[in-house]
């Protein structure tokens, strides 16, 4: 099997703490693979330790065959990924393009490639009007798309995604999904965490759940909607019961 992500017994701890337990993670490459769990379940850990962010605890990781905790394996690796974290990480006080071309000379591309591709992605993301503009002066959808424009400029084989959705318009959402959709058909893989079930059944092709740190289910998305709904899996493996949510008593029926 060709894998773009594998771990071993993955673990992270803090201050006594088990964040992430125990995580074996297998991750076809040219798959898009949505990476589930409730809020504080170890997703953005998991991320920043495949990315060579955050030191483990304990356990194994492999990114594009390379061990992402070993110094020299690691810069490999990283030359061939991209990062949409979930803090965004963007230079305020940059443009668009000043903050792209930083990105494209860490990678070590040349020059003319660099503007190249910056041009391409500003006018694709509908951010070539506002260019000249300074990050900090970018609506929270237009640090998104910056951040996926300097997540594809390498031109990854890799891509890990922290909530890319969150706190986007319809429209800037569907020019993500339909980007993420072509990255993936050229035969790149994604790695997405996301809370939108509707988002992940429309673009990922396999499915990881995690709870309480802990990975609780792996499967190709078909094999899950053969026996089920992603949603009716999703709560049963994170120990949600859907018919006994909590209501508010001033809302019953009786209307008292």
């Amino acid at each position: 099997m060709d894998l773009a992500i594998r771990t071993n017994q993955l673990t992270r701890y803090f201050d006594g703490v088990c964040a992430v337990d125990r995580l074996d993670l297998q991750v076809e490459r040219g798959t898009f693979y949505g990476f589930l769990g409730p809020n504080g379940a170890g997703k953005s850990t998991t991320i920043k330790m495949l990315t060579g962010l955050l030191a483990a605890s304990g356990g194994h990781a492999r990114v594009l065959e390379k061990n992402i905790f070993e110094m020299d394996e690691a810069l490999e690796a990283k030359q061939r990924i991209g990062v949409v974290p979930e803090d965004l990480a963007l230079f305020d006080h940059l443009t668009a393009r000043e903050h792209l071309t930083f990105i494209g000379r860490m990678y070590l591309l040349p020059g003319g490639t660099i503007q190249q591709r910056i041009d391409e992605l500003l006018s694709l993301l509908g951010l070539d009007g506002d260019e000249k503009k300074l990050t900090l002066e970018y609506s929270h959808g237009m640090k998104k798309k910056l951040a996926l424009a300097a997540a594809l400029l390498p031109n990854p084989d890799l891509l890990f995604l922290d909530e890319p959705f969150e706190g986007v318009d319809a429209v800037t959402s569907r020019v993500i999904r339909d980007l993420l959709a072509d990255y993936v058909r050229r035969g790149s893989t994604v790695f997405l965490t996301s809370h939108v079930l509707e988002v992940v059944e429309k673009l990922c092709t396999h499915v990881g759940i995690i709870a309480k740190g802990r990975l609780v289910e792996q499967a190709a998305l078909d094999d899950i909607r053969r026996g089920s709904s992603l949603e009716a899996r999703f709560l049963e493996k994170v120990g949600a019961d859907a018919e006994a949510v909590q209501k508010l008593s001033w809302l019953d029926e009786s209307g008292t």
